[in-house]
């Protein structure tokens, strides 16, 4: 007896832990199809619910456009999971159907309801893409005469990806702004089908923006677009927020990826509804995105004084310190720019205070988020002063203008008028005197005269004393200059020791040795007409240049990088582009037949290029 209520309270303290844990799962019931099918050809859809259904609530829905040849079969499962003291259950109840596209064109396939516990669900309408292959599509499943069976297969999975079925696209928010106006641009990728991996061939190049990455690596929602009349899966790849800094027409230029395909190719005997006989091949496809211009528009004339290149949409707060002040104390005014626009870029504005106050270093202190539709948040600016002189001032207001896109005009905030009293020093100090425009306390005036000696009047009595080289002038003279001349002998070895230490300061004072010596291999390879060991040469001599020279290490070399470098060394950019097309036809000359000749205007401009970089770095 005592067994069985110990079983009987066993199970009641399972049902109770089981039963919340189960009660919080949230219901979804949702349709997954291809989003792409040919004409002829039999494909699957599922309708799967997270939780038991309520016994024959299910409706499927009309099918219009589709042959059914199959379905619903049902199927359901269910597991428990214990994980640390921690239970949780999933339940899956699926129904399947097998259709057959009746004709050609976008077709969607409606929302199938179900009820689970007294409440209905329903899925997501379905759009399908059914594609006309014709003739020549089922005539590519067919073996070749000739061809091994996975070479056939290898070009059948070619065959199956369309050119279309993988794209990148640049998609601009916008594509003509004024000068430091947010623009967000992202990097998207259409697929129609499977990919198992993308490979980024080069990164993004924005010359004349400032850019904000916005890319969230966590983040890979899928979603479905439809893209000249076809139903893509989308995936936001990359993601800036781009502030232009010139005035014209700029370009973003394209982005080069690789995008591995997952095709499966299916046997012609194989069953369309359980679908035996697969397999699986992984297809690289290159893909790039177009390249995109910006109109950039100048700001309109006639900006007051206070503009310092805000744009966007601000507000100004102002807080001033109390209007009685005694001399020779500090107070603060701060004054806080909030909104949205290119707050980064916001200078603080300025403050015109009486020539007796002094006023010391501006501290600034921000808050700013970057986000899709631009930069929001606030910088707040203090201004610390010191007022040394008593008396009645008037400080001026503080104003802010800033350029608001929307209204296509500047604004400008201003700040109510301060009026200051500057009471005597309550601590006993010096009085405050105003002298020559400024507050000076009586202390700083120096009396003159104390410091004038009198003529001296009388008889001189000079006589000739005869001062040994020991411990005279000139024996000081010469013992100066014997300290000297090894006190500096001292610091240019210490200098030399530690220069010889400095491992990136000797790869850039080698980078130009180096550089030749690679020029002289690549020389006699190009003597030699070895092409592909002249363009490698040329390669490790213009890239072990730039990694020497710059301190970067090789793998994170990249153009884009070499160009801002260039920049930032004062290289012209006609200069950072040709040693981009440089690279760039080494790189397609190492596996395309070239000419000698070729070889030999190559080598010239290389060697001209690094010359000339060599002799702007050294100015």
């Amino acid at each position: 007896m005592k067994l069985f209520f110990a079983k009987l309270s066993l199970a009641a303290l399972f049902a109770l832990v089981i039963f919340p844990a189960f009660a919080d799962e949230e219901v979804t019931f949702e349709a997954n199809s291809p989003l792409t099918v040919s004409l002829g050809g039999a494909f699957r859809v599922e309708f799967a619910l997270n939780a038991k259904p309520d016994g024959g609530t299910f409706e499927a829905p009309s099918f219009e456009g589709f042959d059914v040849l199959a379905g619903p079969a049902e199927s359901t499962g269910s597991s428990i999971q214990i994980i640390n003291g921690s239970m949780t259950k999933s339940v899956s109840h699926t129904y399947t159907f097998v259709l057959l596209p009746q004709a050609a064109g976008t077709v969607t396939i409606g929302a199938a309801t179900v009820k689970v516990d007294g409440k209905v669900y329903r899925t997501q309408p379905l759009p399908i893409e059914v594609v006309d292959e014709g003739d020549g599509g089922r005539s590519q499943q067919q073996q070749p005469q000739g061809r091994s069976a996975g070479d056939a297969g290898r070009s059948e999975a070619q065959h199956q990806i369309g050119k279309d079925d993988i794209l990148l696209r640049a998609v601009v928010s916008r594509t003509s702004v004024y000068k430091n106006e947010p623009l967000h641009v992202i990097f998207k990728l259409y697929t129609r089908v499977p990919y198992v991996n993308i490979v980024p061939e080069s990164a993004p190049s924005f010359n004349g923006f400032w850019s904000q990455d916005l890319t969230d690596p966590n983040a890979s929602r899928v979603s479905r677009e439809t893209y000249n009349g076809k139903v893509y899966e989308t995936r936001v790849l990359l993601d800036y927020l781009l502030y232009p800094q010139q005035v014209g027409t700029l370009t973003i230029d394209p982005v080069d990826m690789t995008v591995v395909a997952q095709v499966v190719i299916q046997s012609r005997n194989a069953d369309p509804f359980f679908g035996t006989g697969r397999e699986v091949l992984n297809v690289p496809r290159k893909v790039q995105s177009q390249r995109t211009t910006v109109t950039v528009k100048p700001l309109p004339d006639g900006a007051p004084a206070s503009f310092s290149g805000a744009v966007g949409s601000f507000t100004m707060d102002t807080e001033f310190p109390e209007e009685r002040l005694a001399a020779n104390s500090g107070a603060n005014i701060r004054v806080k720019i909030s909104g949205r626009g290119n707050l980064t870029f916001v200078q603080a504005p300025k403050l015109q205070l009486p020539t007796s106050f002094e006023l010391y270093n501006v501290k600034t202190t921000e808050s700013i988020n970057a986000s899709s539709s631009g930069i929001s948040g606030y910088r707040q600016f203090e201004y610390p002063f010191i007022a040394r002189a008593e008396g009645t001032y008037e400080v001026e207001p503080v104003e802010f203008t800033y350029f608001d896109p929307q209204r296509m005009q500047y604004m400008t905030l201003r700040s109510k008028p301060l009026s200051l009293e500057i009471t005597p020093d309550a601590r006993g100090g010096g009085d405050a005197v105003v002298m020559q425009g400024r507050g000076m306390s009586k202390e700083e005036v120096r009396l003159l005269g104390e410091d004038i000696r009198f003529i001296k009047l009388g008889g001189a009595q000079l006589r000739s004393v005869t001062v040994p080289f020991l411990f005279s002038a000139t024996y000081w003279i010469v013992l100066a200059g014997i300290l000297v001349y090894f006190g500096v002998t001292y610091v240019c070895l210490r200098r030399q020791i530690r220069e010889s230490q400095n491992v990136a300061l000797v790869r850039g004072k080698r980078a130009n040795k180096v550089a030749v010596q690679r020029f002289r291999v690549a020389k006699r390879y190009m003597e030699e007409q070895n092409r592909h060991a002249f363009y490698e040469e040329m390669l490790r001599a213009l890239w072990g240049y730039m990694s020497d020279k710059f301190n970067i290490p090789m793998a994170n070399l990249t153009k884009e990088n070499v160009r801002e470098e260039l920049h930032k060394r004062g290289v012209s950019a006609e200069d950072s582009q040709r040693f981009t097309d440089i690279i760039t036809r080494c790189d397609e000359a190492q596996y395309s037949p070239v000419e000698s000749a070729r070889m030999g205007d190559v080598y010239t401009e290389g060697v001209n290029l690094i010359s000339r970089i060599e002799s702007v770095i050294k100015r």
